[in-house]
């Protein structure tokens, strides 16, 4: 299938078959195929490096059990998630993947690490010392990444401690198999930012203290910043599920994920009425408005909502973008629909609020925040379609 035409395959207002379709309100359409070719997209700008996947926060909202089984099938061997509970989930999907727990060792989890098959992803002297201990009473292995911060101040050896801790004895011995060394980039979204370089460079002089060991600089906008970046193991996450790794251009990726809601009712205001709790917005015209079942409970962002001082956001009707009208309630939205084909607008029609001409990264724009969060956040309650597996 191509991908790039499979979020496309029906087109928007035309009603899905089934009850549960119905019921939900909103349909989240997921296509899995999509997932893989961006994989395959990303790794094939650096075919020197291996290709890792991030799946934390159950696939960034996408659904681990459909994003995993998806990159396994495209080749995917080495994949990332946040707590060890995603790590125990991931497990019965991608049973022969190396799977690491970005989060670190938290203390007394090393057992279920272990049992597992998970590999923290070690950040500080105390983890490493727990998890050596660990490894030395249980007498496996027990592979483990280490983490170096680099700038961003967050979780990770800093350089001196990392430095220290290679040298403090004439053989380097960790006490467990240091299967990655890795770190994580600031600002790789904005790539004429200096501390790209300045953390390309102190990666680069990190990694002789670990000779032998791969590398992981790069996430998803990393890898476009060149091959100083890339090392040995690629960690795309956001770009996998269709998000801009490069805001600064056109998008490389293909769509993952399709919003659609349906209207519940359509009336007419006059000039000068007001729409939605403390009507912010007015109707300058006459009017014809849709109230649209998905809210803030669904994960559709309260900020996006519009007043007569700004612009929210947009969903398209019938081919019409067609602006939100007032405050985002919890259950519902309004849409200004004045300009879309009539017939179109009637209750129990589907419109899009994402699809490939409103992406992820335009709704946030418009709600004044990140794509990461409007993906993990949407489909709460909306009925999850999966296509192309």
């Amino acid at each position: 299938m191509n991908a790039d035409a499979g979020l496309n395959r029906r087109p928007p207002g035309d009603a899905p078959a089934g009850a549960s379709d119905h019921a939900s309100g909103a349909i989240l359409t997921i296509d899995a195929e999509a997932i893989a070719t961006n994989w395959r997209r990303i790794g094939a700008r650096a075919p020197s490096c291996e290709c890792a996947a991030v799946l934390k926060a159950d696939a960034y909202g996408t659904g681990l059990e459909v994003a995993a089984p998806a990159l396994v099938a495209a080749g995917c061997r080495t994949m990332f998630v946040a707590l060890p509970s995603e790590g125990v989930a991931l497990r019965a999907l991608a049973p022969e993947a190396d799977i690491y727990v970005l989060n670190g060792l938290l203390p007394g989890t090393a057992a279920t690490l272990a049992r597992h098959r998970l590999r923290p992803v070690l950040g500080s002297l105390d983890e490493i010392a727990e998890w050596a201990a660990f490894v030395a009473a249980e007498r496996i292995a027990g592979e483990a990444a280490v983490h170096v911060d680099t700038g961003m101040n967050r979780l990770g050896l800093t350089a001196r401690d990392a430095v220290e801790w290679t040298r403090r004895d004439k053989v380097f011995r960790p006490g467990f198999a240091i299967s990655l060394l890795m770190s994580h980039l600031v600002a790789s979204e904005t790539p004429d930012n200096l501390v790209n370089e300045r953390q390309i460079e102190i990666f680069a002089a990190l990694r002789q203290s670990f000779p032998g060991v791969p590398g992981s600089l790069a996430n998803s906008s990393g890898v476009f910043l060149g091959s100083r970046a890339h090392h040995d193991l690629l960690r795309p996450g956001y770009a996998l599920y269709g998000g801009n790794p490069t805001p600064w251009e056109r998008n490389p990726m293909v769509p993952v994920v399709r919003l659609e809601a349906r209207i519940l009712q359509v009336r007419e205001v006059g000039p000068g009425e007001t729409v939605g709790y403390h009507g912010r917005w007015t109707a300058r015209r006459p009017s014809r408005l849709a109230t649209v079942a998905l809210g803030y409970a669904d994960g559709f962002p309260g900020n996006a909502s519009s007043s007569d001082m700004r612009s929210g956001a947009e969903a398209i009707v019938a081919g019409v973008r067609c602006p939100v009208a007032g405050r985002i309630s919890m259950d519902m939205l309004v849409l200004d629909v004045t300009d879309a084909p009539t017939a179109a607008v009637r209750r129990g029609a589907l419109v899009s609020i994402l699809d490939h001409e409103i992406t992820v990264d335009d709704l946030a724009a418009r709600a004044g925040t990140i794509g990461y969060e409007v993906l993990t956040q949407l489909g709460r309650r909306a009925h999850r379609r999966v296509i192309g597996r």
